[in-house]
Formats: C-alpha cells, structure tokens, sequence
C-alpha cells in the first residue's frame, strides 16, 4: 500500500497538491494498465471538524511531500477560505506546533518539498517513490510490540483454555485420534493427535502461544486499501 504523506501548515496548498498528484498518478496508471486505485484520506473524508484542533513504521513504500510556504502567505489564504478555514486562533496554535519533515529522519525521507508559487509538481520523482520503489524490510522493532490491552489478553487466555477444556473432553470421550473436532468459536474441523496429549503439554504449549502473541501482536486496526494512498495532516 504505497503511502504520500502531505505535510504543511494549516492553508498551505495542501489539498490543491493532492489533487495534482492525485490527476497525474491517476493518468499514468491508466497508461500502464496497473488496477491500482487511489484513495484520498483527509479531514473531510474521515469528518473531522476543523474546530477538532481546539481541545508513524510502514512497511511500504512511501514518501512526504511538505507544501513549503510563509506563514503570512499562509494566513492570507485561510483568510480567503472564510468559513471553511480555520479560526485564528486554531491557526496560530497549529503553526507554533509544526515540526517541518526532515530528510535525514527515515521516517521523513524520501522528501519533496513543493514551494507555494511552483507551477508543477516533481511528479516523475514521485511516481519513482511510490511506484517502482520497492517497500523497505519490515523492523520488527518497529511493527512488533508487546500488547498491553487488558481485554485482549483477557481475552485470550479465555480462547485458548476453551481450545484445551474442549481438547480434553474429546480426547477423554473418543480417545486419541478420534472424531473430528469442532474448534471452540470457529467452524473449523480438525483431527487431534493419534497419541494421548497430557494436559501439562497442553498448558505449555498454551503458555508458549499466548506470550508469543502478547509480543508479537499489535492491537492498532487497520483497514487495507489498495494503494496508493494520500494522507494529508497539518
């Protein structure tokens, strides 16, 4: 799922530069008959209010582009935009927290940065990026990290002890072997060893699967979309 992250001040020109990424990606992915579509994610799509601003590993390939502009250019068009701007108060607390994208942070490379007053945008540059650019190797540093949920180690520790009572119970009725079990909340079958399983096998394999997954799980949900994506934050 390749990913361009647009970043600027609040009214730099953000959102008139996702459209011309957008228009250029779209043509030349038609060109090359490539069935990737793009999805735009912003305020707007996800219904955020502006008012809102009152109270990063991917394993992909991705790139930032910042819409370089002057605060003061960048307040005279907020002015401009009346009501869908924002207010100024929410402007100048937005501006006095921005951190500009710097390249030599991985997270923020590659970067392209597009003054106010360009005329184009580095569309080949990011077409390279996003397109042909193959994603980096996952950090498992990064994309793995112990769970701290409560409810979801709760949650399965009460799964896999449901799995072992049912294995028991099986394996008592019909033996090693045996008919094809039913796997407590799944429709799935299995057939269970041909040898009897101890119960102290069962514990530690138990013990084995919920700390590997307490490790190795993220509980952060994301929904898959085919790429590109465009997300843009001020």
């Amino acid at each position: 799922m390749p990913l361009i992250v647009l970043t600027g001040y609040p009214s730099s020109g953000k959102t008139q530069r996702t459209n011309e990424i957008k228009e250029y990606l779209s043509k030349r992915l038609a060109e090359e008959n490539k069935s990737l579509r793009i999805h735009i994610i912003n305020d707007e799509s996800l219904h955020v209010s502006k008012d809102a601003y009152k109270a990063r590993a991917i394993g992909t390939p991705h790139c930032v582009v910042y819409t370089g502009i002057p605060v003061e250019k960048a307040k005279e068009w907020n002015t401009i935009r009346k009501t869908n701007g924002y207010d100024d108060t929410v402007f100048d607390e937005l501006v006095s927290r921005y951190e500009e994208p710097e390249e030599r942070n991985r997270w923020d490379s590659p970067l392209f940065t597009i003054i106010y007053d360009d005329k184009e945008i580095p569309a080949e540059r990011l077409w390279d990026a996003v397109i042909l650019k193959k994603p980096p190797p996952p950090n498992k540093s990064t994309v793995s990290k112990p769970v701290s949920s409560t409810n979801y180690v709760y949650e399965l520790d009460k799964a896999t002890l449901e799995i072992i009572n049912a294995f028991v119970e099986q394996q008592k009725e019909f033996g090693p072997g045996g008919m094809p079990m039913t796997v407590p909340r799944s429709t799935v079958k299995v057939i269970n060893p041909s040898r009897t399983v101890t119960l102290s096998e069962l514990r530690r394999f138990r013990k084995q699967f919920v700390t590997y997954n307490k490790m190795n799980t993220t509980l952060d949900l994301f929904i898959e979309m085919p790429s590109p994506v465009m997300y843009y934050k001020t």
